[in-house]
């Protein structure tokens, strides 16, 4: 079996720009995309979703983003990234589900089923969409409406003439109580009290985010999100959420779950039909647990005092979409530093070899 310089895990944003630049390097590699069609974790988002309501989807290299107007979100990005794929004939292969990858005397081989890819390097760029964090709560299992996830979000129709209780304290949670509380009865909770922003969401303001994402990164600590550090912002699509006070009701996380309700520790109760959980997600790297790239604090320790892309244990391993490049504030940027990172390993094994 051939070895490749390198594999690309992922579909999204940061996979096409680090698939765009290692072609541009001449470094041969394939990228191994799970779903049957090109716009990774945006072809499951919610149909109620448009491009006006995303944090935006930065400028792949080499082309314009897609306009921020009324489309739907889960079609208008699959669109643009099948057309990018094809456009710059990136050697996307799919469907292929990545199972492990493990290291094979100094070649790292990507396991998928019975097929594997053996390479020199490796860029994971696996996000976190199909890794949803879902806390346990005492009595989950006994409440007898529905739990959703924001994974599983339906869009606002679903929800009609049932009272939804809506868990946590991210963008997620501003924007489902924007869409439903002026459909139907909804109650909002959250661990802490919510930060709000007034100021406008500037360059800046994202590069400080993503600054302290990168802190974390940096001491081998497990990444927080870059939304959860940016503050809320309510847009104009959630203004009529708010005169009916659904953001001016929350309340702090009840203590249990009931068959027809929540119950906090006073003793209160609210009856509610639908719990939906927007508890955001966790970066999906269970496939590299072999490789043993966690540190001693719980995360996968970055390069470049967190600014970068490869993995402190082992530089033959780039990580993006993870930390401050699991958004698109973050992603395009880290895309192009995969790639010089897998540069500079093949360099490191051609001198070591010679």
């Amino acid at each position: 079996m051939s070895i490749l310089d390198s594999v690309v895990i992922g579909a999204g944003q940061a996979v096409l720009s680090a698939s765009f630049h290692l072609t541009r390097l001449g470094i041969s590699h394939v990228v191994l995309d799970s779903d049957s069609e090109p716009g990774g974790a945006w072809r499951h988002r919610w149909d109620a979703l448009t491009m006006r309501d995303v944090h935006g989807v930065a400028e792949l290299p080499g082309e314009s983003p897609p306009p921020r107007d009324g489309q739907r979100a889960n079609t208008a990005v699959p669109t643009y990234f099948a057309a990018y794929e094809r456009a710059h004939d990136l050697p996307v292969i799919r469907p292929v589900r990545v199972d492990r990858v493990a290291d094979d005397d100094g070649i790292l081989v990507v396991h998928a089923g019975e097929r594997q890819w053996r390479a020199r390097t490796l860029v994971n760029a696996t996000g976190t969409w199909t890794h949803p964090f879902l806390p346990h709560y005492p009595g989950m299992e006994t409440f007898l409406g529905e739990q959703l996830h924001t994974a599983d979000y339906p869009g606002p129709e679903h929800f009609a003439g049932k009272r939804v209780l809506v868990v946590g304290g991210g963008a997620s949670a501003v924007q489902f109580l924007g869409a439903l509380a002026p459909l139907t009865d909804t109650l909002w909770v959250t661990r802490r009290e919510p930060v709000w922003r007034n100021d406008d969401f500037t360059p800046e303001a994202g590069a400080a985010a993503v600054a302290l994402v990168e802190q974390r990164v940096a001491q081998g600590l497990p990444p927080q999100s870059v939304v959860s550090v940016t503050g809320l912002m309510l847009r104009p699509q959630e203004r009529e959420a708010e005169r009916l006070g659904a953001y001016a009701a929350r309340r702090p996380m009840f203590s249990r779950i009931e068959p027809d309700g929540v119950r906090w520790a006073d003793g209160s109760f609210e009856r509610v039909d639908v719990i939906l959980w927007a508890t955001g997600f966790r970066p999906a790297i269970a496939h590299l647990a072999p490789l043993h790239l966690r540190s001693a604090a719980g995360g996968i320790q970055l390069d470049r005092e967190g600014r970068g892309t490869t993995a402190v244990q082992d530089p033959r391993v780039q990580l993006v979409g993870y930390g401050p490049s699991a958004s698109t504030i973050g992603a395009n940027r880290a895309g192009r530093s995969a790639a010089k990172g897998v540069q500079r390993a093949l360099a490191r094994e051609s001198l070591r070899t010679s």
